[in-house]
């Protein structure tokens, strides 16, 4: 049952980016619990590289890499349970199988009519029979991931229907489908305390963090039973612990990470990490924009670890990489706000 899950500090589904050795990271350094990326049901069932890949990387990270949540998504019940049962063996005994998401605002959710788009009162129904589907075929607990609907307090009448139709908590990142970045407007953390007052299940409440002291004020204000947090903790997976790591340590650690789950992540994902850690304190350097360059022509972790060791450690200032200087600071439990 959610019970038993550990609630209260959770990374985020992410495309492309909540790779194994990525989750791992985060789990070593504060996460109670995290997502996969959105999973399709149907190239589960259809296209046997993309359930080989996905099968593999879940595998590699039991139990190592922390409870995990696989994320779905579609509008098709009967695909979706059975692309579903395609991964319910490796969730790691965490008492979850799929996150359905409702959440995701991407172009490819609008067109194909899932994720957010499913957010309009019309399709209630749709949303709640999928959620009904899986937690009546698969044993572990369902949860749902959702933003706001239109209007924004119409979303805790959808999550009453959702908890009554078998949801074990809900997540919710308080803005409207359209905002798609930080920028479009801070979320709505009122919503997530109506939620959290309003229903029987744990609430969890996505958006407003960039520091550690925002992670205490979101649970404060809202009373949700956890965070979940995704771009910050993109450049700061050390977030949960209150730290922020010096980006040569924080790359070289996810670098290992890579080592120990192999065929796990794609170079490109690797790269991208390597530059979000980097680019969260150093984007106003004057070399970061000839260190993006030479990541993106690295061609294998040999040449990235090489890049790291050699000229990032010397353009950021390090002297030994056994004791970082400057970067891995700790006040009380408080993450040093980025240059």
């Amino acid at each position: 049952m959610a019970a038993a899950l550990d609630l209260r500090y959770i990374a985020a589904p992410m495309v492309n980016q909540s790779d194994t050795p990525f989750r791992a990271l985060a789990h070593n350094h504060g996460a109670t619990l995290t997502y996969t990326e959105m999973l399709r049901p149907a190239r589960l069932l259809s296209d046997p590289d993309y359930l080989a890949f996905h099968r593999r990387a879940l595998e590699s990270g039991r139990p190592s890499a922390g409870p995990v949540i696989v994320q779905v998504c579609g509008n098709d019940q009967d695909v979706i349970v059975r692309g579903a049962r395609t991964i319910v063996d490796l969730c790691d005994g965490i008492g979850i199988d799929a996150d359905l998401n409702l959440g995701c605002p991407q172009d490819v959710a609008r067109e194909e009519r899932f994720g957010a788009y499913l957010l309009g009162k019309k399709d209630w129904p749709v949303v709640q029979g999928i959620i009904s589907s899986l937690s009546r075929s698969l044993s572990p607990p369902i949860s749902a991931k959702l933003r706001l609907c239109s209007p924004a307090s119409s979303t805790l009448t959808l999550a009453r229907h959702l908890q009554a139709s078998g949801s074990a908590f809900v997540a919710l990142h308080a803005r409207h489908p359209s905002a798609r970045r930080r920028r479009q407007g801070a979320a709505d953390l009122s919503v997530v305390k109506d939620l959290a007052e309003g229903l029987d299940i744990p609430v969890i409440s996505n958006g407003n963090v960039r520091t550690w002291d925002d992670v205490l004020h979101n649970k404060d204000y809202t009373g949700a039973s956890g965070v979940m947090v995704g771009e910050t903790l993109l450049g700061n997976p050390y977030l949960f612990e209150g730290i922020l790591p010096d980006p040569v340590t924080v790359s070289l650690e996810y670098l290992e990470l890579c080592r120990t789950y192999p065929d796990t992540a794609t170079l490109k994902t690797v790269q991208t990490h390597i530059r979000h850690f980097t680019e969260h304190q150093c984007r106003r350097r004057p070399w970061f924009s000839r260190f993006r360059k030479m990541l993106g022509q690295c061609t294998s972790l040999d040449e990235i670890e090489e890049l790291l060791r050699i000229k990032l450690r010397r353009w950021h200032g390090l002297t030994d990489l056994s004791v970082p200087r400057g970067g891995l600071a700790i006040q009380g439990k408080r993450a040093i706000t980025p240059e």
